[in-house]
């Protein structure tokens, strides 16, 4: 029998953040494993972020894809940056994430510019503050991403008009 693949809506777009090679010291001797970070997104506001391990590279970063498609969030996006500053930790990684004017660009590190690449964010300034340990960093401006609110929906979780909110 035949198993069809649900397609959810967009295309998405993988991308391999960092690749590590891993080693156990084992009474026979040293067994190497890979470590693949992967992040997805589908360019309009949805990001995930996964870890996949496994003896072959290409299993590994397998693994992360399916990882990071199963850790997906949807981030609030003013236009095409975000609603307000932000920093996000993780770890002892933390990163600072500004929003910036309409063709500003991205500017951010290179570990941080795929995750918001992939989220669709296309003006913004990024700064990473303290590690620069990928895992650390990625996952630093990812909570730093799911914390993001716009003026409407702080406005509904307060129950007031989003005139009174300000910018």
């Amino acid at each position: 029998m035949v198993e069809k693949r649900k397609t959810d809506g967009p295309e998405l777009k993988e991308s391999l953040i960092a690749l590590n090679r891993v080693s156990k010291t084992v009474k026979g001797g040293r067994i190497a494993r890979f470590a693949a970070l992967m992040v997805v997104g589908d360019g309009a506001g949805r990001v995930g972020v996964g870890l996949g391990k496994a003896a072959e590279v290409p299993e590994a970063i397998r693994k992360g894809i399916e990882d990071a498609k199963k850790n997906m969030v949807k981030v609030s996006l003013k236009g095409t940056s975000i609603p307000h500053q932000v920093i996000g930790e993780f770890g002892a990684g933390k990163v600072l994430m500004k929003p910036a004017a309409p063709g500003t660009g991205i500017i951010a590190g290179g570990k941080v510019r795929m995750v918001l690449e992939a989220a669709g964010i296309t003006n913004i300034r990024a700064k990473c503050l303290r590690s620069n340990n990928p895992t650390n960093v990625v996952k630093a401006t990812m909570e730093g991403l799911k914390s993001l609110r716009t003026a409407e929906e702080v406005a509904k979780i307060r129950d007031i008009p989003v005139e009174q909110i300000k910018d």
